[in-house]
């Protein structure tokens, strides 16, 4: 595995273009964290997981991601469109219309997403154990 210490670096001469950079999502300063937060937030993993079953608009969206408010969805569509993962599509109609949905960037991450949501769902129980049993733990020790 490639890590920051064995991935050839590039020289940045300043006249590079954002394909001769390395990325790592480790250092301080690299953009893809904010990315990365975006798309591993909350609201934005569920946005994006919501999208890649098609097009919303903004309401049905809403009610799709259960329990976001609507300062939320929309901060999250936009920081997700700004990153190149959603496409907002306004429609010139009375009353206006606008549609939301995954670019081909936002199907790839979307997609990946999904399987860590599935992945997840499907070891709520040894999830739930665990839990339990360091609560119990925890319980003991503060007990004492």
């Amino acid at each position: 595995m490639e890590t920051s210490e064995t991935r050839p670096q590039e020289e940045n001469s300043g006249a590079g273009t954002a394909d001769d950079l390395a990325f790592d999502a480790f250092s301080r300063n690299c953009p893809s964290r904010g990315t990365l937060e975006h798309v591993t937030g909350r609201w934005g993993s569920l946005t994006l997981g919501a999208l890649q079953e098609g097009t919303f608009r903004f309401n049905e969206l809403r009610r799709r991601v259960d329990g976001v408010s609507e300062k939320m969805l929309s901060r999250t569509l936009h920081a997700l469109e700004r990153d190149g993962l959603v496409h907002r599509e306004a429609q010139p109609t009375n009353p206006p219309r606008v549609d939301y949905e995954l670019t081909p960037l936002g199907h790839e991450v979307a997609e990946r997403l999904l399987g860590l949501i599935h992945c997840l769902e499907g070891r709520m129980p040894e999830v739930l154990a665990a839990r339990e049993r360091y609560d119990e733990m925890r319980e003991g020790i503060g007990s004492r």
